[in-house]
């Protein structure tokens, strides 16, 4: 270390997602300096879709040529069989904003991070934030630890106000012994399929449309990957799975007792020598998203399940709104803050009455555990479920 000063900012945001992106790029455009750290750790996440409306957010945060520039598959449709063994779709012909997207999501992220650099941001990238101490003004000092090297470098920096979007980890606000609710048991398990061997047969459009079908015990979800794979999900909660589901012979015993997933899949073999994986899916949500100079965004503040398909949209909103929040404080507004909160507040309300919604339309294993836990106003209680790699 040499006898330098540690370079100071005035905001840190810790984890390059979309909502710590959103974060630092609104901060740098408001004229903050702005450290954004991102770990890079864990393997890439695949298989996301985004909805078309997107776009707008996206636009208001000025990077939508960056995050949806080439690289991304159209998304026409949204089928699923819910409710019913009949097969339903909600198309985009019609939306204003054209179809949804097919992300290839490392792509999707590193432009954003890109835009937040242009936008003022000072980036790195592969590297991991720990809080070392509080300075005597309520400040950090922080040290920024290089990832993927066996004797990772050290640098100290300082920051009046950090920003937590390190997503479940919640690495900040963790430190912080914020508190947090747990709302079931959710978790997946899933496995990336190969390119197709033959041509596909489905129908015209059926190929480039994601696809949920609820079964008994939980629910599957399969989409198109950008590269010609495909991505199959098994949802459900974690004292409810199958023996053997870990395995690849388990899951692919599964898979077939589904109607409209396998025959999606059908042409797209099974990577030799891979085993199923497994990931958090269930419902969180902090009891505050700020506190003593530090804010939650995106994962960090709240998780939802993903029959919602609101996680980036919702990473991207809560990183945007908190850091135009955090701006107005520090310009001297002292209610800034509490408005963020409120806001999360409202949005996980409205997540939660449309998830019963969407829950409520499948009615025919009403008597099943998973399903009756979801119609239950209190939810599957408070165990929370085992403790599981990121979802990718």
């Amino acid at each position: 270390m040499s006898g330098r000063a540690p370079a100071r900012y005035e905001v840190v945001v810790a984890g390059g997602g979309p909502a710590g992106a959103a974060a630092a790029l609104t901060l740098a455009r408001e004229g903050r300096s702005v450290l954004l750290a991102d770990a890079g750790t864990g393997p890439a996440k695949v298989g996301e879709s985004l909805p078309s409306a997107t776009r707008s957010l996206l636009r208001d945060l000025g990077a939508a040529e960056e995050a949806l520039g080439t690289g991304h598959l159209p998304c026409y449709a949204n089928l699923s069989a819910w409710g019913s063994s009949a097969l339903g779709s909600v198309d985009f012909i019609n939306d204003p904003n054209g179809p949804g997207w097919h992300l290839d999501r490392p792509l999707f992220d590193r432009g954003l991070r890109e835009a937040a650099r242009a936008a003022g941001a000072r980036l790195r990238e592969r590297t991991a934030v720990r809080i070392r101490s509080r300075r005597p003004d309520g400040g950090w000092t922080l040290a920024l630890r290089e990832t993927g090297r066996r004797s990772p470098a050290e640098a100290a920096v300082r920051c009046d106000w950090l920003v937590d979007a390190t997503g479940r980890s919640r690495a900040v606000a963790s430190r912080r012994r914020a508190g947090h609710h747990i709302g079931d048991r959710l978790f997946a398990t899933h496995l990336q399929l190969e390119p197709a061997a033959s041509p596909a047969v489905s129908p015209a459009g059926a190929q480039s449309s994601s696809l949920v079908e609820s079964t008994a015990d939980g629910w599957w979800y399969t989409t198109v990957l950008p590269g010609g794979g495909r991505l199959v999900v098994y949802f459900t909660d974690s004292d409810l799975a199958a023996p053997g589901l870990r395995s690849a012979r388990g899951f692919g015993e599964l898979l077939r007792q589904t109607r409209h997933i396998a025959d999606r899949i059908a042409a797209h073999p099974f990577p030799p020598g891979v085993v199923p994986r497994r990931a958090p899916a269930h419902t969180t949500r902090l009891d505050t998203p700020h506190g003593d100079r530090w804010v939650a965004v995106g994962d960090a503040a709240a998780t939802f399940d993903p029959v919602s398909s609101q996680g980036i949209i919702t990473a991207l909103y809560t990183g945007m709104t908190a850091a135009r929040s955090l701006h107005a404080h520090l310009c001297g507004d002292d209610r800034a803050l509490t408005g963020y909160r409120t806001g999360v507040t409202a949005l996980f309300a409205a997540y939660e009455c449309n998830r019963r919604t969407v829950y409520a339309q499948e009615r025919r294993w009403a008597d099943r555990p998973f399903w009756h836990r979801r119609f239950s106003p209190q939810g599957p209680g408070p165990t929370p479920p085992p403790t599981l790699r990121s979802f990718t």
